[in-house]
């Protein structure tokens, strides 16, 4: 099973940019994706960003494609998302969690993954908080 654990959190200004850390441990096999989600008070858990840890395919959700940036760096296990141009309706507890689910990687490498589902992935760990400011 893997274990992550989440960093990088803080408050931040309309505007600005945060990086998040994704640190994971456990078995890690090649044929893993990490992924970010984030859940505000009273919103359902919503998946914004994964990566495959194979070959680097990246998926990123409608609400974040060209302002967040996700990467991955294999020889330190952690997984980056890279938060630019951040607004008010990105404040939220994001978590990262792994999914080694067939057919998410499979669609992820294709690019036709349509959405990431918290159900296929790991709960993930205690989250990092990002609160926008005005």
């Amino acid at each position: 099973e893997v274990q992550t654990v989440e960093s990088g959190g803080g408050l931040v200004q309309v505007g600005g940019s945060l990086r998040l850390s994704c640190a994971a441990s456990g078995i890690l096999g090649n044929d893993l994706a990490i992924g970010w989600f984030r859940q505000a008070p009273g919103k359902e858990r919503e998946g914004i960003s994964c990566i495959s840890r194979t070959d680097g395919a990246t998926y990123y959700a409608d609400s974040v494609e060209g302002r967040f940036t996700i990467s991955r760096d294999n020889a330190k296990n952690t997984v980056y998302l890279q938060m630019n141009s951040l607004d008010l309706e990105d404040t939220a507890k994001y978590f990262c969690a792994a999914s080694d689910d067939a057919s998410v990687l499979l669609r992820l490498r294709l690019g036709v993954l349509p959405r990431m589902d918290p159900s296929d992935f790991g709960s993930g760990g205690q989250g990092t908080q990002v609160i926008v400011s005005s």
